[in-house]
Parts: C-alpha cells; structure tokens; sequence
C-alpha cells in the first residue's frame, strides 16, 4: 500500500512538472492586436440601492437605474464579452452615503464591490471624511476602533485595490496607497495611475486629511510616464477624481468644460484614457487624443470603454468608449441581492422611523441668488437648536450646501405614505454626521465669510450659504472678487450689521475649520460645540411639524 502510495505521488509530481513546461512553451502572441475592456463608475457614494433611481437617457426620458444588485448583473454581462476585462471606480466609492451603507462605516459598499470584482479604485474626497486611518482600514480591514463590527460578522477589508498617487503622507514621503498598478493580458502591461482632485483639502474637513498633501494632479501623471515606459508599459490610463460640466445627454460631450479639461491638456501624450468624476456628470469626450469620461454618480451608469492594443507595440491603437444606463430590467444578482437584504433588515427599525411631516416638496435647487428652499429649512433648524444662550446664543445660522445631498420629496419613497419623513430621508439629506459649532464673529468677519462665497475669492466656481430666518443680504453679480457684497445691506432681524459688533454664528464643524475654503471662519472665538447637524433636523421637524418649503426670500443677487 505504501508504494502504491509513493508511485500514485510521482506519477503526480511528472504530472505537474509536464504540465509547467507546456504552459512555458506555450508562446505569447507577439503580432497582431488585443482587446481589451474596461468597465468603469465613479461617484457611487454607497448608494447600495440606488436612492435617486433615475437617469435621463437621449430622448429626454427618464429611466429608472441604479442598485448594486443590477449593477452586478450588468458588470457580469459585460464580462462574457471579453475575458480581457478591468473593472475600475474613479473615486467616492464610499463617504456622503445612505444610511443602510453608512451606519456600518461603509462596510457593506466595499463588500458589495468585493462580490462584483472590482479591481481599482483611486481614492476621492469623500473617502477622506473619516480620515486617512479609517481610509487605511478599508483597504486591510478590522472592525471599527469604536464601534466594533455592528454587523457581527468581521470585516475583511478591500479585495481590490486603493490608489492614490497624489496624495503624499508627509511622515515618509509616500503615497498613501500605490501610485499605480499594472494588469497584464498576453504579456501586454496596462498601467492604472489613480489619484484625486488636488483642491481635496479645502473641500475636507481639515482633520480628514491631518498630515497629507495633495499634488497637481498632471504634473503627478507626467513623472510617472518614464518610470511605467522603463517597465514596458505603452497603455497608460488615468483613474482621476476630478471632472468637469458638458451639455448634451450621458453619451455626449458637448461644450465640456471645467478642471478636468485643464487636466486633460497638460497630461503627457502617453496618457491614452482618463477616466473621471467629482461632477456628478456623465460624459462621453476626446480632449487632446485621449478618451475621457465619466458616469454620472450613484451607480446609475456604467461606462464601457473598448480598446485595441498592438501586441508589437504594446500601445493603444483604437479605443471607444460607451456610457451605458444601468437598467433594472435585468435579473439582480443573487448575491448582491443577499448582502443588500442582510443590511436592509439590519437597519430598517431606524431608517423606517417617521420624524414628521412635509407639505410639498423641498427642494436643494438653488434661485437665482443661490438659495434653496431646502438650504432655507437646514439653516433654521441649526439656528433653532443653538438660539438659547445654553446653546449657544446664535442668531444667525449658514449652512454649506454641498453637505445638502438630496431632496425631500413628498410622496412616499417607501411604505411610510405620503408626506411622512423617515429617518432614513434626513439621514440622506445630511450624511455626514457633522456637529455644530457657535462662535462670535463681528459684522466685518460675517461680511468677509459671504464674499468668499464667490468666484475669485476663495472659490473655483460660487458656492452660495444657506442662510437662516432672520437674516439677509444682497450681492451683485457684476462686482469685483471679494466685493460683491454690501456691508450695509446685511440684516439680521432687520437691523444692519455693525461691523465692529459681535454675533453669535452656528455653522456645522466642516466650516467651522474652514471648509469649502471659507477660512473667515477660523477667526471666530469663543466656540462652543452642539448638537449633531441630523439630530438638528429631527427637532425642527418635531417642533414645526408639518414643515413647509422654505421661502427662498433671505438672499437677493442684483446684477
């Protein structure tokens, strides 16, 4: 029996040994072209089931899509078409995201994005709103430092891969994650460089990025180009977030402009593919030779992107791309469909909790001022909260409306009726669990903070606070940089500002440390922290239930 044993373990052995040396001698196609496929997203931001539900395709209709579960489906497609086949995300994969995704620290996105097979993504702003640390858990994994695993089950971390070329940790000098990585089909090296936009730190809480700095995002490109051409490699595609604003539908792009075409225009001609986001926008373009795109946000669109690579050369030859919806009109995958139920039950006895009621729809659409009727709402309930003087004492309240996500809408979004808010409704208005923070600023400082609202003071395009009852103000639109605004036509309760009086100011935490590049105020003293922005929404709706839209009224633009 033993030598039958030992004969069965050489036979095995032969087996294996022959085997290799076939596989060695089986020679790599050197002439000829390759195919291959990369199907990219951006700007999923957790949206596990796809919130916002709709895209608008090119006959102006809008179609339903969106959720991980037909996004898997889709990618899986995909894939049959070529075995070739990357699967990348151009950053905010996770951070800004819904309640069944954030209330587990965005676990359940990245092992959504484990179970679909995603290979790349280079990192975004949001995936910095917890901080590099927390950002470095995602990639290896480890239950949350506070709050433990709250599924119960472990986290294993990202089985792909986070990329941040630009993003230099300043204790070693290195990136914080791999500045590229390279996929190899029949001995061809493509290169992904991945990296995010480099104004990251005024758009971040400034503890999210504690002890990093951010490079220019062409420049961190072009110094790659000899070292990835010393290695091979003639394919080079660029995973940035960072985009910009075309016209025309999903698949088009028109009239593109915006920090991604600088970009775009000052990379090195090796580059063959920059694959985008940040905007929001989907986009179909070639800029300077290079196919570049994005696909819009929330998972709602996948872009497909075909390219043809000489195998002598190793270079890219021909390359398309198609901005495809994301349609529900396919079998959800199963496993997905599993993990997104799992988390469902979990957090469905506080997402489905009604915390008042609205009459009519309120809307982050901004007038022509820059106001919104939800901007309006947010800021009176900050204001609310913080008007006892053991609370603060504010009087006036601003609110950034980047941090106002999506729209309250008055019918029912799922078996809560119409009109009802639940939890899970404010939770995806306001995600990101800021605190807030009353200060002292004199009139001179409330005037300095409304004109770095605007272009060429502070700002790449303008950026208009929302504004609480009781306080108001004009701007003209034809004003120089840092003097469109009036200092006597400020209000609060109708009295004009004093600029050398003090008053009590509520913003969130992010711009109280001057996000969004409002450094005016960093100036404000006597500070005291409150209440969670969310917890703020809660009481106003309990206060002044039913809510109606805000009134849209408190700032006035003159040209």
């Amino acid at each position: 029996m033993a030598n039958k044993r030992l004969l069965t373990s050489v036979i095995l052995i032969l087996f294996t040994i022959t085997m290799v040396f076939q596989i060695a001698a089986t020679p790599v196609q050197t002439s000829g072209t390759m195919d291959v496929q990369i199907l990219a997203l951006n700007d999923f931001h957790g949206n596990l089931v796809g919130p916002t539900g709709t895209i608008t395709d090119e006959f102006g209709q809008r179609i339903s899509a969106g959720g991980v579960e037909f996004l898997a489906t889709h990618i899986k497609n995909l894939r049959q078409t070529n075995p070739n086949t990357v699967v990348v995300s151009a950053g905010d994969l996770i951070g800004a995201s819904p309640l069944i995704s954030a209330l587990f620290h965005d676990e359940p996105t990245i092992e959504a994005f484990n179970l679909i097979g995603l290979d790349f993504n280079a990192v975004g702003n949001h995936e910095f709103d917890d901080g590099s640390a927390e950002l470095l858990r995602m990639q290896i994994g480890g239950c949350h430092p506070e709050d433990g695993c709250l599924d119960g089950d472990g986290f294993d971390g990202a089985k792909f891969k986070f990329l941040a070329a630009n993003v230099i940790r300043n204790d070693t000098g290195k990136s914080l994650f791999p500045r590229y990585r390279l996929k190899t089909f029949n001995g061809v090296k493509i290169a992904f460089i991945g990296m995010t936009l480099e104004g990251t730190p005024t758009i971040v809480t400034p503890t999210g990025v504690a002890g990093l700095t951010f490079l220019d995002e062409a420049e961190t490109v072009n110094k790659l180009v000899p070292e990835l051409k010393s290695l091979g490699v003639e394919s080079i595609v660029v995973l940035v977030h960072e985009g910009g604003f075309p016209t025309g539908t999903y698949n088009q792009c028109p009239g593109i402009s915006g920090p991604i075409v600088d970009i775009v225009n000052n990379l090195d001609p090796a580059v063959d593919v920059v694959i985008s986001g940040h905007t929001h926008q989907p986009y179909n373009c070639n800029i300077n030779g290079m196919l570049v795109t994005s696909a819009s946000s929330f998972g709602r669109v996948l872009t497909d992107i075909d390219l043809t690579i000489d195998l002598a050369t190793r270079d890219v030859v021909s390359m398309s791309a198609n901005n495809m919806i994301v349609t529900r009109d396919v079998a959800p995958d199963g496993l997905l469909s599993m993990l997104v139920n799992k988390y469902q039950t979990l957090v469905a006895p506080l997402a489905n909790r009604i915390v008042g009621r609205i009459t009519a729809d309120i809307l982050r659409t901004q007038n022509a001022a820059g106001e919104s009727a939800l901007g309006d709402v947010i800021a009176d309930s900050q204001l609310f909260v913080t008007t006892d003087p053991a609370f603060g004492g504010a009087v006036v309240a601003l609110m950034n409306p980047g941090g106002i996500r999506q729209d309250l809408l008055y019918n029912q979004s799922g078996g809560e009726g119409d009109g009802n808010v639940t939890y899970n409704e404010i939770f995806t208005v306001q995600p990101f669990g800021n605190s807030l923070v009353t200060m002292t600023l004199t009139g001179e400082q409330i005037d300095s903070v409304l004109e770095q609202q605007f272009v060429g003071c502070g700002q790449t395009s303008n950026r208009i606070l929302q504004v609480s009852q009781g306080f108001a103000y004009t701007w003209q639109a034809s004003g120089l940089a840092c003097e469109k605004v009036d200092i006597g036509s400020i209000m609060i309760n109708g009295v004009p500002i004093d600029p050398s009086a003090m008053y009590r100011v509520t913003v969130n935490n992010f711009l109280a440390d001057g996000g969004d590049n409002f450094v005016a105020l960093r100036g404000g003293v006597d500070r005291l922290g409150g209440a969670v922005d969310l917890d703020a929404v809660e009481d106003y709706f309990s206060a002044f239930n039913p809510v109606m839209p805000g009134p849209q009224n408190r700032i006035t633009m003159v040209p």
